[in-house]
């Protein structure tokens, strides 16, 4: 039995050798600050985002609104040459004195007067 009895005994101080206790020390990865500036960081990326999308459909709108005024220019623009067009033909001599002579009018020196004045 002594021999057990030495056995045991030197049994049990290599189990307390052998249990040692480790102590896990954990870390955080980041700082409460580093979180609240990374959350700012992130909050002005999307305000940025947001802003560009907004200044984007502005731009979109304006371009829209200056492409149909150059449309409508264009289409006042043939009515206005239209006009001219019209202008020249009823500016024919011609014309004004075949006007003139149905409405009583008399040529006098190669000018149109009035054959009886209306007072």
């Amino acid at each position: 039995m002594s021999l057990d009895r030495a056995f045991v005994h030197q049994q049990i101080p290599q189990r307390k050798q052998s249990k040692q206790v480790k102590v896990v020390v954990r870390s955080k990865r980041l700082t409460s600050g580093e979180y609240i500036l990374m959350g700012l960081y992130a909050l002005g990326f999307c305000l940025a985002l947001f802003f560009v999308i907004h200044m984007s459909a502005e731009i979109d709108g304006i371009n829209r609104n200056i492409e149909s005024v150059k449309t409508e220019m264009t289409e006042q623009q043939m009515v206005n040459e239209n006009l001219a067009y019209q202008k020249m033909e009823l500016s024919n001599p011609e014309r004004i004195l075949a006007v003139a002579k149905e409405h009583g009018l008399d040529i006098q020196n190669t000018k149109v007067k009035q054959a009886s004045k209306v007072n």
